[in-house]
């Protein structure tokens, strides 16, 4: 277990550079990696179900206290996101399975790296935590609606499919972790520090099947979904900051609200567009997946260097 522990720390220290790197051996052997896709669903759930683990009502319990900044946040985190996309599609004239798959990604809830990234940039936490939880059991609902709306234009949106598919990937998984929780506590407690590293070879396994899957469409569209993705998480960051600022709250709440709407789980985006849409629809939530992992430790190390905060 001690050895898990540490490859679990190892791992998630040095995240972005072994994606960036798992992803560029699936680039270049595509083969090895395309069996994957099919899984993608179950590799969703198992880190929703890890996610589960780790909730509590607690969580919840931040927004009866002070109910503005998550509030604020969520609002933020669901018009400011999909918006952007939809907006970002439009001047960069991306192609209608990127620019839906732009929007999916959008229109998906916080990630489930986020909270690590607000403890670290001394954030508040509670409300980070607040507002994944809540966004995430909000996106059954908003998630289909908001890409029906933004994003019905470029492709067929089955409203009802796509909840199916949260709930299956989503809402299931992680009712049963908190179940599990309830259960064996002691035995979840024990786990947690090896969670990471379940969650962290997931994501990967996710990446390099989106990755294998578009191996030829990242040669002709690559550096253009790039760059969308790089604008679309960096006006995330920004505008949740700044929204939250002209709010009045304070700075830690600001970085909470940054981090939370910066940042979305691009795995349910990947999942959700491989099922209803295509594999190149998909590949915006891996590069996403992929930067965000850059961007936000980058974000981190800048407040961090604030030792008045």
């Amino acid at each position: 277990m001690k050895l898990l522990e540490q490859m679990s720390l190892t791992v998630s220290k040095y995240f972005a550079f072994i994606v960036i790197l798992v992803a560029i051996i699936a680039f270049f052997t595509p083969d090895t990696f395309v069996w994957i896709g099919g899984h993608i669903p179950i590799l969703l759930g198992v880190i929703m179900f890890g996610m589960g683990t780790t909730m509590t009502l607690a969580d919840f319990k931040v927004i009866a206290k002070k109910p503005a900044p998550v509030i604020i946040g969520l609002l933020a985190q669901f018009l400011v996101m999909p918006l952007t996309a939809f907006a970002l599609a439009y001047v960069l004239n991306l192609p209608p399975e990127l620019a839906a798959g732009l929007v999916l990604v959008g229109a998906c809830p916080g990630g489930t790296a986020s909270n690590v990234m607000v403890y670290l940039s001394r954030g508040d936490v509670p409300t980070s935590v607040a507002m994944t939880s809540v966004s995430t059991m909000l996106s059954p609902l908003l998630t289909p609606l908001i890409v029906l709306v933004l994003a019905g234009q470029w492709l067929p949106v089955g409203f009802g499919d796509m909840l199916m598919s949260i709930v299956q990937v989503i809402m299931i998984p992680i009712s049963l972790g908190i179940i599990v929780r309830k259960l064996v506590p002691r035995a979840v407690e024990n786990g947690q520090k090896v969670l990471p590293l379940v969650s962290v070879i997931a994501i990967m396994l996710i990446v390099t099947a989106v990755v294998a899957a578009n191996a030829h469409n990242i040669l002709t569209s690559g550096l253009m979904v790039l760059t969308a993705v790089i604008l679309h998480n960096g006006f995330g960051l920004i505008f949740g900051y700044v929204i939250a600022k002209w709010a009045k709250l304070d700075e830690t709440k600001r970085r909470a609200i940054s981090i939370e709407v910066g940042m979305q789980n691009s795995g349910l985006g990947a999942a959700l567009a491989t099922a209803h849409f295509s594999p190149l629809a998909a590949l915006p939530s891996a590069l996403f997946s992929v930067w965000h992992n850059i961007s936000g430790p980058l974000l981190v190390s800048f407040w961090r260097k604030d030792r008045n905060q």
